[in-house]
């Protein structure tokens, strides 16, 4: 019955959600990818609304209840049917009125749990410009293999017309095979010199903060941006590792997609910030730094976030604190090992949270790395505690972890400021408390 009336919303809401966008006819820009969603629509939507009244997702709806949802403008009513009536009413006075501040634009990420996730959501939310970030092994346990994950994330390219906009990161092998199958006008970006959107001179910013409650001398990245001979300097705060900086160039391709200058797209991401949970610099106890990386986690971004901490000169040690990565089906314990060897070539103390992890530990020890320098836990509140006890000034902390692994718990331990913990962390809502 249950399954029955979840069906019967979603019909519901995609017949809304297809004749608000026929009424309104927002452009529409799609995005996907195995990693990076969220931030690369917080960017894109930071440098379009320089330009346009732009609208994104609620939260992290991206699938195929959210993403209508997110059309609307409304959030989910969940197992309350007298809210849905609200939500449904609310949708149809969209039709029958006329709403004077609807967005010119919609940004919206779109997720892919299983094959046919992006199909189904592009068939109704036909999309003006597609934006792929990058594919790697998440969601395997419903897909089976990388090549089946990029086979259903480009239908966000494939379906676009000939007039029409795709994005594709040229760094990405997986991913920049996908101009082969749109029609669309392509623009790459990425750090290879034959990108038309290139990042170059990458560095990580350092210096005394303004910030009030935070002590950290690490700042954010710093590059110059550079398109069709023209180059400007851009500087994202608060914001560290070369796949951010993917987020903002992919940002800046889809500004110069409808015309942007360069100036103006500079200018926009200078004051985009990382989102929660996603390598925010956080201020932590006894004059520490935290990267917290707390959202998601997957092999792909985690040795992205490694790479990251491995370049950063501090007076301190580096801990790197892992929880277990999840949905990844018989890829699960070789995922664990090859993230625990690649972190004992960065950490000076590895911490696990979670059962699967301690694969990630015994694979470090393995490595190389002295047992006096890797610990294992249960959960992240012990996790923390033991953090809370062997952090000391100047040391920086990397947290990262599933969804599941709760992380962000890890990061509330330790943090200095834990009554900003509502502003800075992710999953802060009474329903994940």
């Amino acid at each position: 019955m249950i399954n029955f009336l979840k069906k019967v919303i979603e019909w519901k809401l995609k017949l809304l959600a297809s004749w608000v966008l026929k009424k309104y006819s927002p452009k529409v820009v799609g995005l996907t990818g195995s990693v990076g969603k969220t931030s690369t629509k917080e960017a894109i939507f930071k440098v379009l609304s320089e330009k346009y009244k732009v609208g994104k997702n609620i939260k992290n709806y991206n699938n195929e209840i959210g993403l209508p949802l997110s059309i609307l403008g409304m959030e989910s009513a969940r197992r309350n049917p007298f809210m849905w009536l609200k939500v449904f009413i609310k949708g149809l006075s969209l039709l029958i009125f006329r709403k004077k501040d609807y967005p010119e634009v919609l940004v919206l990420e779109m997720g892919a749990d299983k094959p046919g996730d992006i199909k189904y959501l592009v068939d109704f939310v036909k999309c003006q410009v597609g934006v792929v970030t990058a594919i790697g092994p998440a969601h395997l346990e419903m897909f089976g293999s990388v090549e089946k994950v990029a086979a259903e994330k480009q239908h966000v390219v494939s379906h676009l017309k000939v007039n029409e906009y795709a994005i594709l990161n040229i760094d990405d092998e997986l991913v920049i095979k996908m101009r082969e199958k749109t029609r669309a006008k392509v623009i790459t970006y990425g750090f290879t010199e034959s990108a038309d959107v290139r990042a170059v001179d990458l560095k990580i910013s350092a210096g005394p903060s303004s910030d009030p409650w935070t002590d950290m001398q690490i700042k954010g990245m710093s590059f110059k941006l550079k398109y069709k001979g023209s180059t400007v300097p851009v500087f994202l705060p608060k914001v560290l590792g070369k796949h951010q900086v993917y987020s903002a160039l992919a940002a800046a391709a889809v500004g110069v997609s409808q015309d942007m200058n360069l100036s103006d797209i500079a200018e926009a991401l200078g004051h985009f910030e990382a989102p929660a949970g996603r390598m925010r610099l956080i201020a932590g106890i006894k004059h520490t730094s935290i990267i917290d990386d707390t959202y998601n986690s997957s092999p792909l971004a985690v040795q992205a976030a490694l790479r990251v901490i491995k370049d950063i000169d501090i007076p301190g040690r580096k801990f790197v604190v892992l929880g277990d990565m999840l949905e990844l089906g018989d890829y699960t314990e070789t995922a664990h090992r090859e993230v625990g060897l690649a972190a004992a070539d960065v950490a000076d103390i590895l911490v696990t949270s979670g059962h699967r992890s301690k694969l990630t530990a015994r694979a470090a020890l393995e490595a190389g790395l002295d047992s006096q320098r890797v610990f294992s836990f249960d959960d992240p509140r012990s996790t923390g505690k033991f953090l809370q006890s062997r952090l000391e000034s100047g040391d920086l902390a990397l947290i990262k972890g599933s969804q599941g692994a709760r992380m962000e718990k890890v990061v509330r331990e330790i943090m200095a400021y834990p009554e900003q913990a509502a502003k800075l962390l992710v999953r802060q809502t009474k329903d994940w408390q």
